[in-house]
Order: structure tokens, then sequence, then C-alpha cells
């Protein structure tokens, strides 16, 4: 019987959890930022200051995460609240008639040294477009208050004008205003759910 016992504990501890753990985007210590080329000469930065999100993760096994978010392009945010009310016009984001981002992972390709790839789909004003983020794992850790936290860091670059994000102007030397690509980069503080 305790032969038994044993080998039925072996083969339950060989077997992979089919369930991961939940984690909740922690707001108050994430961001969702971009950067933009302006004129060609220099980078203008921004951020969106509303996202939601959860992370399903085992803290192993990164074949297994799936990640999905919410943003509110209604909260875009670049220190110019001029600019800002024309990216939330039908211009870019047109945030009134088209109030969520989304993003869901499909795959996640593991690297090496915490670093992985994920392969998902990026909505933006109604349209969907598959994205591949170079995404990086940075640690977890008991907080004071006894939850347990974890971090990643993912950025890509993305034409803007596949998402119908197409206004635009040319400058007489040639170049525009502002640049189709745009870089997109996310860090990300994860608390996991009881």
């Amino acid at each position: 019987m305790k032969k038994l016992t044993v080998m039925l504990l072996a083969a339950a501890l060989a077997v992979p959890s089919l369930s991961a753990d939940v984690w909740k985007i922690d707001r108050s210590h994430s961001n969702v930022g971009f950067t933009v080329t302006h004129m060609v000469i220099s980078k203008v930065k921004g951020q969106f200051n509303e996202f939601d999100g959860t992370i399903n993760f085992d803290g192993k096994d990164f074949a297994s995460v799936s990640v999905e978010v919410k943003i509110d392009p209604r909260t875009i945010d670049t220190g110019n609240e001029r600019r800002d009310g024309h990216l939330k016009s039908a211009d870019f984001f047109a945030a009134d008639s088209l109030p969520t981002m989304t993003f869901k992972s499909k795959k996640i390709i593991p690297g090496k040294d915490g670093a992985f790839t994920i392969v998902g789909d990026l909505t933006m004003r109604g349209v969907t477009k598959e994205v591949t983020l170079n995404a990086q794992f940075n640690g977890s850790i008991a907080d004071p208050g006894g939850s347990t936290r974890a971090g990643f860091s993912a950025a890509v670059k993305v034409n803007r004008q596949d998402w119908g994000v197409s206004w635009s102007k040319t400058l007489d030397t040639g170049g525009l205003v502002a640049s189709n690509d745009v870089q997109i980069v996310l860090e990300v503080e994860a608390v996991m759910q009881p």
C-alpha cells in the first residue's frame, strides 16, 4: 500500500498543472507608453493613463503565459493638452467613438534568461492586426503586504497606418510631421490574485 501511494504521488507531481495563476496589472506601478518621431529630428513621448489587464502565468513556464489588456485612448497624455485633443480626434484614435484598444496574446515563445516573445492581436480604431512584442520577465517578489508581485517589460514597433491612424502632413523638406512608426513600450507590475 505504501509503495502504491508513493507511485501515485510521483505520478501526480509529474503531471503539469492545467491552471495558471491570475495576475492583475497594478496600474499605479505600470506604464503603457509610446514614442513618435516629430518632424524627423526629435522624439515625443506619451502614455495612456487608464488601462487594465490580466496575465495568466504559473511563474515558471513562459509557454503557458497568456495576456489580455484594455487601454482607454481617451486618457492619452503627451504633456500638451492641445496635442492630446488632436490625438483623441478622428484624425488619430477617434477616442469618443472607439473608446477601447485591446491586446490579446495568441502565442508565447520562451527565450533565454527571462526573455520571451509575445505574439498577439492589437485592436485599435476597430482594426485588428497581429503584432510581436519582445518581452522580459524581470522577476517576482513578496511585498510587505503579503502579496506576490511580478515585473515584465515589453516593446514593439508598429506602423500606425496599418490601423487607419492616417493623419499626416509632409514637410517642405520631405519627411513627416509625425512619423508612421510608433514605438510602444510597456513596463508592467502585476499582482497575483488570491
